[in-house]
């Protein structure tokens, strides 16, 4: 794997050097866009909006618009000025029960490495984590943005996981969602529901869940490879609107989900 940043962990007045390391993979397939009668290769260029003309990368700069149609620049030095102590460490400034953090706030998670002189404290960190059952709330900045980040102990490993703050989370109170008893729910249909999710009830294993659609798609551009004419693709199913009779349809879903059960 290569690192994506490296800088420190800042704990109290313990400094611990680390690398992060991207901690998901992407099932995405990449494309390139051709001319459909011969196959040439479409690129991006960047052009001048006003002529038109191609613009060349160390010609191209970031600006801020602060009024219409006037922008001002702003540098790499500029980014580095607003917090330099910031762009360098993992500032972690409370500590919290890993559980009340709701999943929402979570983002996407990678891998603290220590470099090789901060083994020790590295490994003081992550074991006292982990006896105290604890996870650090942290500060950061990467790609010039600021992030939080969720900082705890998972097997030999501490794990960032980048979260949102909570001004980027919207509210559901925006949609048209049925408030709890201003539904017609029967006990019955209730119980019914509950019975279903037991049945469906099982331990979590991650590795029992893989992206289909992208075996699915890897599969035709293989047999499209070997001259092969893919089947013609399944019509999906139209999707009902209107729920009807929801307690015949819960019955049937318990019917099924004791055979694959039992058949499993």
């Amino acid at each position: 794997m290569r690192a994506i940043w490296s800088g420190a962990i800042s704990f109290g007045l313990i400094y611990i050097p680390v690398k992060i390391y991207d901690g998901t993979r992407s099932h995405r397939i990449d494309f390139d866009l051709l001319r459909k009668s011969d196959r040439c290769r479409i690129r991006y260029a960047r052009v001048c909006r006003e002529t038109g003309e191609e613009v060349p990368n160390d010609e191209i700069v970031k600006g801020y618009q602060y009024r219409k149609g006037d922008y001002v620049i702003i540098s790499s030095e500029d980014f580095k000025r607003a917090s330099v102590h910031k762009s360098q460490t993992i500032d972690l400034v409370s500590f919290v029960n890993a559980e009340e953090v709701d999943q929402k706030y979570l983002e996407k998670p990678y891998f603290l490495e220590p470099v090789k002189e901060a083994a020790k404290a590295y490994a003081l960190l992550r074991e006292a984590l982990r006896k105290s059952g604890k996870a650090g709330i942290g500060r950061y900045v990467m790609r010039t943005r600021e992030h939080m980040a969720l900082i705890k102990a998972e097997e030999n490993a501490i794990v960032l996981n980048q979260m949102r703050f909570a001004d980027e989370l919207r509210s559901s109170q925006e949609l048209a969602i049925p408030q709890p008893g201003t539904s017609d729910i029967n006990e019955r249909e209730l119980e019914m529901a509950i019975k279903l999710i037991d049945q469906l009830t099982g331990k979590w294993n991650p590795q029992q869940y893989k992206d289909t659609y992208y075996e699915d798609l890897r599969k035709i551009i293989q047999e499209k490879i070997e001259g092969k004419v893919p089947g013609a693709p399944v019509e999906p199913q139209p999707i009902p609107v209107g729920v009807t009779d929801l307690f015949s349809r819960l019955s049937k879903s318990l019917e099924m989900a004791q055979h694959r059960k039992e058949a499993a």
